[in-house]
């Protein structure tokens, strides 16, 4: 490994890309508006205060119609439009601002990382960056995205690598017996902020894999996500068969060939790119065992120079980390034998190894068997692994004893780094306002630091009880338009539509449960005794439920969940009062996240390695009431929150230990919760649990926040030991 130095990241590949384009959607705009061009060309306006109202200004209704995406935003602007936005004063001067902000965050001097000779290269199969930028599905992508914002944050020499989906991932929309229908849209680059990468000649980058014994071509895609770029690999190619331009349509598509397509893209391709722009990476970080193929691609390169093998893949284990992300099985899928060798069949022959030991090198235990896959091949080939909470990575390392020789668990060389959140990115703006008033000067720059938040104990109660009623206002005003959308699409009976506008107010507890909907999230504990249900959300009840989630295509469990969940709250009569928001993605997060006052979290432990929708609530002044599992273990202190026990009882089956759970739910909320929120004092403010709202803030706003994540990998896991 060579010494640290300093990279320019700003003049890789793309950049003078984007300016050019930048130069042409200017060319659209009056004068005045042109650093609108530069602005939506990086997505550092998107975790700028003023960056979303920005562009929102200028059409309100084509910013929605248009999702949000700047781009479009200002190729679609009226004349009469911009000229009004061109004379507004109080509209000038926030674009000048933000241009500033933008121009001196790229200014700011590199900090590098100990050790490291080159930029971190940190590749996932999906990127939560913004809605407008529909390449994720869920929790792995959304902490994806928050990774990058936060190197950009603390300049850290990053680039982030991923997939250019043609398709996204699927909406969905949730019919009237609850049942889930996916459908897609097609994604157009040239209307998103990105800028396509090309070659000496101009023209677009051509770069190819090998994969299923033909070379498969693909270009490079580029968006600027503050300081850190992320390329985007893209098989959208008319010289490819239609099978192999599938490869990049759509995000964890189902066939398993098209997902090794995408993974040895995601693997080969990755290092490719990185020779063909001339970038020597300091570590690869494998963000989830999908681009585990590249520390291979390393290691040929070695081979192909007279190295011998073990020597080439000790060198390539050194320029790697990896970062494992779920015990679920879904999570490490393993592939059947015969078609991962036709896959990647040049590869054995590359590295000069017969199929076989190609084949161990993706085996728990080698030598049987056992059907291949990328997470075994990630662990062998990175010189650090971690978990993803202190839970997890206790669960990590039994489970990969196997692949260590059978090792006690704490010989396992797992460690972990806690998962933490963006939390400019999700920050409500009253919480915002709020906390900018009291946590002093740059607080955001220093919230990793418990002392940052400090001063959350000083706050006057009544201030922090108006800034949680705007948030819930914010919330329950966006709930009534979606969710009056929502149903009316359904076919649902414009009267019964009505009683959510009526019924579901912004003084009302409200209670949140929101994410990937999966077998053992465990929705169907939320519903498991309909008699208690009932009670606690019947009509005139002092309590309302926010949920939205999505399953997976191919998952019939947890789409039945839903259906189950749609009928039994239409048999016991809470539909008014228990609200489901379909089509679930980072902007429906935002809102629900910053206003709700509880969070529910009830997985099956030990299957939650980290969990990070109850940080992003914790943050804005929720509560959690979870299982202890993940990020939880860490978090609950047993005066911020609630949990339930996640130790499975001597004897205990799932079945036993669904009804624990859920019975343990409804008394903490029939016993603890609801009446605490309704305690109130001669002014209405609920002294106590607001105490336990700032108790909350204190002890979970530094330790699960990205700055304090980012820093541990930048500390712990990228410097060679």
């Amino acid at each position: 490994m060579s010494a640290t130095r300093i990279v320019d990241i700003g003049a890789l590949p793309g950049a003078r890309e984007a300016d050019e384009r930048a130069a042409e959607l200017a060319l659209r705009l009056p004068g005045a508006l042109a650093p609108l061009a530069r602005i939506a060309l990086d997505y550092r306006w998107a975790w700028d205060a003023d960056g979303p109202e920005l562009f929102r200004a200028l059409d309100p209704h084509a910013w929605e119609i248009n999702d949000r995406n700047p781009v479009r935003q200002l190729a679609d602007l009226t004349t009469h439009a911009a000229e009004i936005a061109a004379s507004h004063v109080p509209t000038l001067e926030r674009i000048a601002r933000v241009a500033r902000v933008l121009e001196e965050d790229k200014a700011r001097p590199e900090t590098p990382v100990d050790g490291v000779g080159g930029p971190v290269v940190f590749v996932c199969a999906e990127f939560g960056i913004h809605q407008s930028l529909p390449i994720y599905s869920g929790g792995l992508g959304a902490l994806a995205g928050d990774i990058l914002k936060e190197a950009s944050d603390l300049a850290l020499p990053m680039i982030g690598v991923g997939l250019l989906y043609r398709k996204g991932y699927f909406h969905q929309r949730v019919d009237r017996n609850g049942l889930q229908h996916e459908y897609w849209t097609q994604i157009m680059p040239e209307r998103l902020p990105t800028v396509q990468v090309l070659d000496e000649l101009g023209a677009p980058l051509r770069l190819a894999f090998p994969l299923f014994g033909r070379e498969v071509a693909f270009h490079v895609w580029r968006a600027e996500i503050g300081r850190v770029p992320l390329y985007l690999l893209d098989a959208e190619l008319e010289e490819n068969d239609p099978v192999d331009r599938w490869i990049t349509a759509r995000l964890y598509e189902g066939n398993p060939l098209t997902r090794l397509g995408q993974y040895g893209l995601l693997g080969l391709g990755t290092v490719r790119m990185l020779r063909a722009l001339g970038i020597e990476p300091g570590v690869l970080h494998f963000n989830e065992g999908h681009p585990a193929l590249a520390a291979l691609e390393l290691a040929s390169e070695q081979v192909a120079s007279g190295v011998p093998l073990d020597e080439a893949l000790a060198a390539a284990r050194e320029r790697c980390v990896f970062t494992t992300h779920t015990p679920v099985p879904a999570g490490n899928e393993t592939y059947e034998r015969s078609s991962f060798l036709e896959a990647f069949a040049d590869l054995p022959a590359r590295l000069g190894m017969d199929a076989e030991r190609f084949l161990d090198l993706c085996r728990t235990r080698p030598g049987t068997d056992e059907w291949p896959g990328m997470t075994p091949l990630a662990l062998r080939l990175s010189r650090r692994a971690n978990g993803v909470s202190l839970r997890h990575g206790q669960v990590a390392r039994e489970i990969w004893r196997p692949l260590y020789g059978d090792v006690p668990a704490d010989e396992v060389p797992i460690t972990h780094v806690t998962n933490g959140v963006h939390l400019p990115t999700f920050l409500s703006t009253p919480m915002r306002a709020l906390l900018d008033r009291h946590l002093g000067e740059e607080w955001l720059g220093r919230a990793a630091e418990p002392e940052t938040w400090a001063p959350v104990e000083d706050i006057p109660d009544e201030e922090l009880w108006a800034a949680r009623n705007d948030a819930r206002r914010l919330l329950v005003d966006y709930v009534k338009a979606k969710s009056v959308q929502d149903r009316l699409l359904r076919g649902e009976d414009p009267e019964s539509v009505k009683a959510v506008a009526e019924t579901f107010t912004a003084d009302t507890l409200t209670l949140g449960f929101a994410r990937r909907i999966a077998t053992y999230k465990r929705l169907f504990l939320l519903t498991y005794d309909p008699e208690r249900v009932r009670r606690i959300f019947a009509d005139g009840s002092p309590v309302q439920m926010v949920v939205a989630g999505k399953a997976h295509p191919l998952d019939d469990n947890a789409k039945q969940m839903l259906v189950d969940a749609f009928g039994l709250s239409q048999s016991i009569g809470i539909t008014s009062r228990v609200v489901f928001l379909e089509d679930y993605d980072l902007s429906v997060a935002a809102p629900i996240v910053g206003g709700c006052d509880v969070w529910l979290n009830v997985p099956r432990p030990p299957q939650e390695a980290s969990g990070t929708s109850g940080m992003k609530s914790a943050a804005n002044g929720g509560l959690n009431l979870s299982v202890l599992d993940g990020w939880w273990v860490e978090g609950y202190d047993g005066q911020n929150g609630w949990e339930i026990d996640g130790a499975r009882r001597d004897g205990e089956d799932e079945t036993a230990q669904d009804a624990r759970h859920a019975h343990a739910l409804y008394d903490l909320l029939e016993q603890h919760v609801i009446p605490l929120f309704h305690e109130r004092d001669a002014d209405g403010v609920p002294r106590r649990w607001l105490a336990m709202v700032k108790r909350s803030l204190v002890t979970n706003g530094p330790r699960f926040s990205a700055a304090r994540m980012v820093g541990e990998y930048a500390q712990r896991i990228y410097p060679p030991a």
